[in-house]
């Protein structure tokens, strides 16, 4: 007999890799930057890939890299610089998962409710 399980996410994960730039202080209080890896992402936030610890109470930005437009453009302006704070993090070897929380969602809106169905099977 199938399980529900109860979701807590508001946003659907998208199960992509986009590389990024981690922002933030390393333990010591210095800036570090790291060039990381999000193994997903959703509008609410997304996990990221680094090798380098963070502090729980760390400030986060991540910046995604593109390519420079030239001349006036008429595409949609898209977010490049995301405020996140951490939520969590699983230590793995050789890499720290970090949970992220943005600090605003990427969507604006009703969420995509998530739900899952049991299934008889």
């Amino acid at each position: 007999m199938g399980q529900l399980r109860h979701e807590r996410r508001r946003w659907e994960r998208l199960p992509i890799a986009v590389p990024m730039f981690v922002r933030s202080q390393d333990i010591k209080g210095n800036e570090a930057l790291e060039f990381a890896t999000a193994l997903n992402l959703s509008a609410g936030g997304a996990l990221v890939a680094v090798r380098q610890p963070l502090p729980r109470a760390a400030k986060i930005l991540l910046e995604i890299p593109s390519a420079p437009l030239s001349g006036p453009s008429k595409l949609p302006k898209a977010a490049r610089q995301l405020p996140a704070r951490l939520v969590r993090v699983l230590h793995t070897e050789g890499y720290h998962l970090l949970g992220l929380k943005f600090a605003r969602p990427l969507l604006r809106g009703v969420p995509h409710k998530l739900r899952k169905i049991a299934s008889a099977v």
